[in-house]
This record gives C-alpha cells, structure tokens and sequence, in this order.
C-alpha cells in the first residue's frame, strides 16, 4: 500500500476544527509531505501522522508565535519564524515508519565458517595437565 496523502477535512479533524481554509491547508499539507520527503522517500503508508503532525503546527500558529501577553501586548517568535518544520521526533518516526535507525547487529563471521578448533588440540592442553603452580587446573 502506497502513501496517501492526508486531505483539508482530516486536517480539520485532526485539529478540531469545526471550519478549515481548505486551499490554505491542502498548500501546507503538500508542503508538509515535501518536507517529510526530505527525510524518508517514498514515505511509508503510515507517515500520515507526521505530515498532519507538521501542516497542523503552521496552520494553528503559522508565525510560530511561542510566548505573547496580551496586556501591554508583547510576543516572542524564534528566529526564522514561520514556515513548516520538523522536530526531531517527526524525523524519528518517519526513519522507524520506513524501517530504518534503531539497533541492528552485524554477524561478521563469514558463511563458509567452520565450528571447529583451529589450533592442534592435544594430550598437553586441558584438566590433568602439567602446569606451573598458580596456574593449572586442580
């Protein structure tokens, strides 16, 4: 199953909206899922969470208006203000939806590998051996 993308009305949904601009939020979802594909592409079935996750934060506070007061007004904005971006868990879960980051192992013996011994085991080594005292086997 390939990505389909999120549409106005879910994003309405998504951010309880009773009313949505729908050209304004289909042009920030398609922006959302350009973004996203700059992290993971194609994006996975499931990225839907992100894309609405990133077009709802600059559809709700598209300045990105992070501290204000009202009475004798002031706002705070971080610079750069505006726009869509990623958080470091949007680009998190896009990389674990498509399968990728987390832990792996890496098996370095080869295929061909033999569970043999590969010294000369003989009567010299192991329990019943001479050894300098300290360092035998009782």
């Amino acid at each position: 199953m390939a990505f389909v993308a999120p549409t106005a009305e879910q994003l309405g949904l998504y951010l309880g909206l009773p009313e949505i601009d729908g050209d304004r939020a289909d042009l920030l979802i398609q922006q959302a899922i350009a973004l996203c594909e700059t992290v993971v592409k194609p994006l996975p079935d499931q990225a839907t969470a992100v894309v609405l996750s990133v077009a709802g934060r600059a559809y709700v506070n598209p300045q990105q208006v992070s501290y204000e007061t009202i009475g004798p007004m002031s706002v705070q904005r971080p610079q750069g203000s505006g726009g869509l971006y990623l958080t470091k868990s949007d680009k998190a879960a896009l990389k674990s939806l498509a399968g990728r980051g987390g832990a792996f192992t890496v098996d370095p013996t080869p295929a061909a590998a033999d569970p043999s011994p590969t010294w000369p085991m003989g009567d010299t080594y192991g329990p019943g051996a001479e050894y300098e005292p300290g360092w035998g086997l009782a």
